[in-house]
């Protein structure tokens, strides 16, 4: 098995074999919170396809952000702990974000695309080992896709090491998150869209025994992310 690690939406676009897209804070860790609570996701990369496939379905909601922030016209920002507080079970949320849903969409070459982030990593790094692909492309997607980030770093790293047998100090690597530059919003009263809450929840190394696979295009085109536990 090859692993090889990538960034941005230009990696995301050359990744091949089995992708696993990272967003740390928020995307990724957001949409396993979101399916433990009964939600389906639809990644999309536009604010206005969101709300247009919104205004399209009854009952569909929108969620995510731009620039970290909820747009106007969203049900829900891109919170892990404001949607474990919502009623969503059943519900379908098309989800756009800055960095995340970017990539997720534009993996067209990769043969199986998941998401990834520390919540559910051991699942990810057992689901890869069950498939076994040839190539393993993991994609950092980073701050607004397209500045490296310290979250999605320790993410990679992690993943990279558990694929090929190496040796990161997890531990080490996560705690220094708690201080990493993103994390200053979650710390910053005014940042209401970011809870404190919410740090912890993106670090709950391993938390979920679940990966989110991309489907195929249904009939309308719309890739969902369906739940497959491991």
């Amino acid at each position: 098995m090859r692993v090889e690690v990538v960034d941005f939406v230009a990696g995301a676009e050359a990744a091949r074999g089995l992708a696993i897209v990272i967003d740390v804070f928020r995307a990724f860790s957001f949409a396993p919170y979101a399916a433990a609570c009964g939600a389906r996701l639809l990644p999309v990369a536009g604010v206005g396809e969101a709300l247009a496939l919104r205004a399209a379905h009854d009952g569909w909601l929108v969620a995510g952000e731009r620039n970290a922030r909820p747009q106007p016209g969203f049900d829900f920002g891109n919170s892990p702990h404001h949607i474990r507080q919502a009623d969503v079970a059943g519900r379908t949320l098309v989800h756009t974000t800055h960095s995340g849903t970017q990539g997720l969409v534009r993996c067209v070459r990769a043969e199986e695309v998941l998401t990834g982030s520390l919540v559910n990593a051991a699942a990810v790094v057992r689901y890869v080992r069950q498939r076994q692909p040839a190539e393993v492309t993991i994609v950092r997607m980073g701050y607004q896709a397209r500045e490296r980030c310290a979250e999605d770093d320790a993410c990679a790293a992690i993943l990279a090491a558990r694929l090929e047998g190496g040796a990161v100090d997890e531990t080490a690597l996560i705690a220094a998150l708690e201080h990493s530059p993103a994390a200053a919003k979650f710390r910053d009263p005014a940042a209401t869209y970011a809870p404190l809450e919410d740090l912890a929840l993106c670090l709950a190394l391993d938390r979920f025994d679940f990966v989110l696979r991309r489907r195929a295009p249904d009939a309308r085109g719309l890739c969902f992310l369906e739940r497959v536990d491991v």
